[in-house]
């Protein structure tokens, strides 16, 4: 009998250091880490037939008035009105740089324009081995990459990290007070759980409580970016109506002075783009796209934020802050995915990006939350052409809306689709997602999820070494080595768990084979096989283990459905929070009352800001 030799498709890199296994290597694209448009297809899946082709233009075409750059032929000067730079990048060729003599740098990008190196590219070199310092430079250079890393927050505790398509996929954890629960010291905590359950970077989107207090807190306690949604603290204390450019700007440059690393700004909703909403199943999601939708229709004027771009742009070359372009129109279930609104919107994005460019700030764009999982691609990869290969970071996105209490699992299918075909950062779901304020281990449901998307995502890109840990846990695994296997898992304490709540000893076979069905263990005594054998996870003998910890034993004690017990204690809490008498509704449901009477009861109970024009 022959045995078919099966056709491969081209191979792009291999995610595992040592060609460890029999895998072939990864399907994906081969990788081209270059300066330029050369490197547009870095880590990339290839394209389904009819996909956007990506984008020729990168940031070093949109410099700022007075700028020009070439491939060089040498170390060429100039004359003393005009600043020239010509360094090696990293393929080895020459640019040259002039711009005004009296230029100085300020941000990563303007840095990176003019062949420096900084000490943030340097770090995020030695966070991910498969780049240098000058490929980084490079892809910050190219607009590809940006290092979110406000001056003020270096002088605390932040550990500089990259974002792009060239490095690992990034995860985002969101936290926040809310007008009716937590507060800054619970959301600290949840911070550092963020941080402990692998978050890249921390959105504090706080819209009650002391903002500033809760938001300068977060950033002196973290070791990662901080972004926020600066239009949520332009309300507070004043109606929507009453916002303009001073406030926006002043605004701004409060929090930027405070160290926020990225502002979210829903800068690409348009009035013009507002008609294409009226027949959508949900309308508009985002609560800035929404707020700022109201206030362009009130005051029949262009959003704010578009108009007052490069004044906005100012103050965040002042501290290095980067964009995060908001996606106000993004679709809020599959109905309105990939519709004219969102890609109206986008376009405008692509545009905003360019103009970001050339005032040298650091760009990235968020992108949809409900996409059914065909459309991902074609999302991902226009994004790629309209924003010029701009990090993209988008929400999930959920690949079904029927499963609430689940969403940190439909929406990471969907984040790992969004990575493998183009997404550099993915902003985590928790299974709270449209049911309330995540809590504790919420995020750390929600930062597990993302950490499995985004690992599975760099694997199937064939980042070099992305791998590795996955193959020194299946050689763990084959030689039935637990020590070893729970050492290597990401929730070593959950394994552990799991593992002795059947069986407290470690033997050559687990609980759910048994002795004589366990094929890992007869694997191991087929002498023709490798499988199992290797020297440094080999053991002697069975082995009795330590008892569980507290933390181990509380993970089995709560698994499962929360108790009757505690279903009706945050039952009541809620009830007390909102004044509720027993067995009646609150006095705000909007059974018992309409609109305006609700809104009374908020602003008496909540403190929430008026909304509506008076």
């Amino acid at each position: 009998m022959s045995i078919p030799n099966y056709e491969l498709p081209p191979l792009g890199g291999n995610p595992s250091s040592t060609s460890a296994g029999t895998s072939p290597g990864s399907f994906a694209t081969r990788a081209r880490i270059a300066p330029g448009p050369d490197g547009r297809c870095t880590f990339s899946s290839p394209d389904t037939p009819g996909m956007p082709a990506p984008s020729e233009r990168t940031a070093w075409d949109f410099l700022p008035e007075g700028w020009s750059t070439s491939v060089a032929e040498s170390h060429a000067s100039t004359g003393a009105e005009v600043g020239q730079h010509v360094f090696r990048q990293s393929d080895g060729t020459l640019r040259s740089v002039t711009h005004p003599a009296s230029f100085t740098p300020v941000t990563q990008l303007e840095h990176a324009r003019l062949g420096i190196v900084t000490p943030e590219m340097a770090r995020v070199a030695e966070r991910e081995p498969h780049l240098t310092a000058e490929q980084v430079r490079d892809e910050i250079g190219a607009g590809r990459m940006v290092i979110p890393a406000n001056r003020v927050h270096l002088g605390y505790q932040l550990d500089p990290m990259a974002i792009g398509r060239a490095s690992k996929t990034k995860i985002n954890a969101n936290m926040g007070a809310s007008p009716v629960s937590s507060g800054t010291d619970e959301e600290v905590v949840k911070l550092k759980w963020a941080e402990r359950w692998g978050a890249d970077t921390v959105m504090d989107l706080s819209t009650g409580g002391n903002l500033d207090e809760c938001r300068e807190a977060i950033i002196q306690n973290s070791t990662v970016p901080i972004g926020t949604v600066p239009i949520y603290s332009m309300i507070i204390g004043r109606k929507l109506y009453d916002l303009n450019r001073e406030v926006i700007l002043e605004s701004l440059r409060q929090q930027a002075a405070q160290g926020v690393d990225y502002f979210t700004i829903h800068a690409g909703v348009l009035r013009e783009h507002l008609p294409y909403v009226k027949d959508r199943l949900i309308g508009i999601v985002s609560r800035g796209g929404s707020l700022l939708a109201k206030w362009m229709i009130d005051h029949d004027e262009q959003n704010p934020m578009y108009t007052a771009w490069e004044d906005i742009c100012d103050v965040m070359r002042e501290y290095d802050v980067t964009f995060s372009i908001g996606d106000g129109l993004r679709p809020g279930g599959l109905a309105d995915a990939t519709d004219r609104a969102q890609l109206a919107e986008l376009s405008t994005l692509g545009e905003l990006t360019e103009r970001a460019w050339r005032k040298g700030v650091q760009v990235m764009i968020e992108g949809p939350g409900h996409v059914p999982f065909d459309q991902i691609e074609y999302n991902m990869k226009l994004q790629r052409t309209l924003c010029h290969g701009a990090p993209f970071y988008v929400l999930g996105p959920l690949v079904t809306d029927m499963f609430p209490g689940y969403d940190h699992i439909t929406s990471c299918i969907g984040a790992t689709a969004a990575a493998y075909h183009g997404a550099s950062m993915l902003c985590y779901v928790t299974p709270k997602e449209h049911l309330g304020l995540p809590k504790k281990d919420d995020v750390k449901q929600g930062c597990v999820a993302y950490k499995i998307a985004a690992h599975a995502a760099d694997v199937a890109l064939g980042i070099p070494g992305s791998r590795d840990r996955d193959d020194e846990l299946t050689k763990a695994r084959a030689a039935l080595n637990w020590d070893k296997h729970f050492e290597l898992s990401f929730d070593p304490d959950l394994a552990r768990a799991f593992h002795d709540e059947d069986l407290d000893v470690d033997t050559d076979f687990c609980a759910m084979c048994g002795h004589d069905w366990c094929s890992v263990r007869i694997s191991k005594e087929i002498v023709q096989f490798a499988s199992g054998k290797s020297e440094e996870y080999r053991r002697d003998k069975a082995k009795i283990t330590a008892a569980l910890t507290p933390d181990q034993l509380q993970i089995l004690e709560t698994r499962g459905n929360l108790s009757p017990t505690e279903i009706h204690r945050l039952a009541s809490k809620t009830k007390q929070a909102v004044g509720a008498a027993e067995g009646q509704k609150a006095a705000c449901h909007s059974d018992y009352v309409d609109d305006d009477e609700a809104r009374r009861v908020q602003e008496q109970s909540l403190d929430l800001v008026e909304l509506k024009r008076t």
